[in-house]
């Protein structure tokens, strides 16, 4: 019996797991490929069927490796190894849903090997179809919808204690101002209503009173003034609107600081561009109407402006500010250099995250041949970018602490990306969806690849330690740079076969053997190829990727310059400072991206997201750093420590150990994320390099 036959023998006594709602589109593919999965396996695994003879059906030979876990035990599957194939084959099989021809690019460029992984859109996304969680984070405060629901939460009243109290306070006393001037009673008396307003703003409304019949004159009443020709306006806009402006703009900036009250944003900004530039009589406040029923919202980590998350906007001015502080107080007066080394390593973050953006959005936009050369370019931009700038401040300076932890922070990467990211995307993503299963076969791809870059990374350092120190202690820089040293061609032959496997494992899973990924965009699931609104065009991309570029290179240098102290300090080894602070901190986007992953019960990219940086780390990066120094040598020398050796080596091989069943949970993800912490602890007590 084929396949499809067997699927439709069992359908009556399966049973089909509820979909997690976890996207607000229908067609987003990370959730959506994740519940089809189930959906096969549920299919698949259906209880054996008797025939009209009372013999089991013929679709008992194809139960999937999922047998295990729902059909039967595993050692009563007959053909529990061609459950396995079955289910591998099903599993490996993707179909990408996308709004439209851009965001397909973008999808299929996740799962190619080389690519950056990227979860957010790098198009458009029509609002009308969208969830309501999602349209209530960007809707204004001026619409009024019933609610049904308790107004006493712990955000309101959060409100109250961070921001009610001083507004209405700052109310109160304006208000007593405007009543001393005597011609700004009228707005005297609205700073007073404001003040209840604004202590307590959940279920009210504040509105403008509009005249729309004239209204007609009558004995004894005066007529209504124009507002520019009141003493009292200028009154107030000479005294009382000034003071509103630094109160609410306080407000404004630390509600859009702690991002998750932005409603609160956005009720100071509307009071402070409308409501307070109009006429106190056009002013009411009324408690029979709602409003704003909210202070906070945990949904806004969504919130983005022009297709940037917010916090990577919020992070943005930290660039600013290393920069002014770096290059101008050259002598400390006004910040410390850690407070200088703090800033400028926080500022990689959202430099980090642009340039993330940006490539993304050139490879979605373009053809293969681009996608890949611009992803192998800008890819590994920000590592490279500290890791050179911290070669040569320590050849400048003759310090060769420098170069230890450079060799530090690749191998923190390494780590991180090897142990911490896979480990706690399985957390998370255990957590929420139970077991997760991911094509094995792929990973299988990344993981001979990891084995190639460690070996090849670490050869030189295996042959020092069988045949002698690598640089004699004779040689001079002269004779070193041309070549006489004779153990430097092993390093030069391996970070020559380095990129080439790099460039073979390219063409093998991108052409000769693509179909191990099996990714094709779904029938009538795209839609708009000509009407897709993208945030960043390529030009657009390609200058923002040169500027994030340019300013990375400038935080870079701070860090490097002001890294010594921290260096410095006795109780901290400064293996452990490259490990972590200077390894991992670069990495957060990506981190961020492979949570999401997880959390959409898509572990496949959640894993490939670390394999990718790894790679890149041994066959990019690393031989890049050996031929900069070959042209301007800056005392760089491919020799780990034996910390980092076997630390590394170790690693690799508990993570191939662990990938192995294609199937993942948090326990697997608490392993690797205790051996990492293991693994931290022991550069931690470790002492520092020799000579530092």
């Amino acid at each position: 019996m084929s396949l499809s036959a067997a699927r439709s023998s069992d359908t009556s006594s399966r049973r089909r797991r509820p979909a997690e709602q976890t996207q607000d589109l229908p067609w987003e593919h990370d959730s959506q490929v994740g519940h089809d999965h189930e959906q096969i396996r549920d299919q698949l695994c259906g209880d054996p069927q008797p025939n009209s003879t009372g013999t089991p059906s013929s679709h008992q030979s194809i139960c999937p490796a999922l047998c295990t876990t729902k059909c039967m035990p595993e050692h009563a599957c007959p053909n529990h190894h061609a459950c396995d194939d079955s289910w591998e084959e099903i599993q490996s099989k993707r179909t990408i849903r996308a709004e439209n021809e851009v965001e397909a690019n973008k999808l299929v460029n996740n799962y190619r090997f080389g690519f950056r992984k990227w979860k957010s859109h790098v198009t458009e996304r029509p609002f009308e179809v969208r969830s309501e969680v999602v349209k209530e984070l960007y809707s204004e405060l001026n619409v009024i919808k019933p609610h049904a629901g308790h107004l006493i939460t712990c955000g309101n009243v959060a409100y109250v204690l961070l921001f009610g109290w001083w507004v209405s306070l700052a109310y109160i006393l304006i208000g007593l101002l405007m009543f001393i001037t005597i011609t700004g009673v009228p707005y005297g008396k609205l700073c007073w209503k404001l003040s209840c307003y604004f202590l307590w703003p959940f279920g009210k409304s504040i509105h403008e009173v509009q005249f729309e019949v004239p209204i007609p004159e009558l004995p004894g009443r005066p007529l209504r003034t124009p507002y520019w020709h009141r003493f009292s306006t200028y009154a107030w806009l000479l005294l009382g609107y000034p003071l509103l402006v630094v109160i609410h703009s306080l407000a404004c900036f630390l509600s859009w600081i702690l991002v998750f009250t932005i409603p609160v944003f956005k009720m100071n900004s509307r009071t402070l561009g409308v409501i307070l530039l109009l006429a106190p009589e056009d002013v009411s406040v009324s408690t029979s109407l709602l409003c704003c029923y909210h202070a906070a919202n945990w949904y806004y980590y969504k919130y983005t402006l022009d297709g940037i998350n917010v916090f990577a906007v919020n992070l943005l001015p930290l660039v600013i500010v290393a920069l002014v502080i770096g290059y101008i107080d050259r002598e400390n007066q006004y910040a410390s250099s850690n407070v200088k080394f703090a800033i400028a390593i926080c500022s990689i973050i959202p430099l980090s995250y642009y340039i993330g953006m940006g490539i993304a959005s050139i490879s979605a936009q373009s053809n293969f041949a681009v996608g890949a050369v611009v992803n192998a370019t800008f890819g590994s931009i920000t590592e490279l970018t500290f890791y050179i700038t911290a070669l040569l401040r320590g050849h400048q300076a003759a310090n060769p602490c420098l170069q230890e932890v450079v060799k530090a922070a690749l191998t923190g990467t390494l780590l991180g990306c090897i142990l911490f990211i896979p480990g706690i995307c399985m957390i998370i993503g255990g957590l929420r969806h139970s077991e997760q299963r991911f094509n094995s076969r792929s990973t299988g791809v990344s993981s001979a690849l990891l084995f190639i870059s460690v070996g090849g990374v670490f050869a030189p350092t295996l042959f020092s330690k069988a045949y002698g120190n690598l640089v004699c202690d004779a040689c001079t820089n002269s004779t070193r740079v041309n070549g006489t040293n004779g153990s430097q061609p092993l390093v030069y032959t391996v970070c020559t076969l380095l990129p080439a496997a790099y460039i073979i494992g390219l063409i093998f899973t991108l052409k000769t053997h693509s179909h191990i990924y099996d990714i094709h965009v779904g029938d009538g699931q795209v839609m708009g190829h000509h009407g897709a609104v993208v945030h960043w065009s390529r030009w657009r991309s390609l200058l923002i990727l040169i500027m994030a570029t340019v300013l990375t290179s400038a935080c870079a240098d701070l860090v490097t310059e002001h890294i010594q102290p921290i260096l410095n300090q006795p109780n901290i080894s400064q293996y452990f400072i490259g490990v972590t602070v200077l390894a991992m901190v670069p990495e957060i986007p990506e981190i961020v991206n492979g949570i999401q992953f997880a959390l959409q019960n898509n572990i496949s990219l959640s894993l490939e997201v670390g394999s990718c940086i790894a790679v890149q780390v041994c066959m990019l990066q690393i031989p890049i750093l050996v031929f900069f120094n070959a042209f301007y040598d800056v005392g760089f020398v491919l020799l780990f420590s034996d910390i980092h050796l076997w630390a590394s080596i170790f690693s690799v091989i508990l993570v191939n150990y662990i990938f192995m069943d294609g199937k993942s949970d948090y326990f697997q993800g608490t392993a690797l994320v205790v051996v990492y912490l293991i693994l931290l602890a022991l550069y931690y007590f470790a002492p520092s390099p020799p000579g530092c």
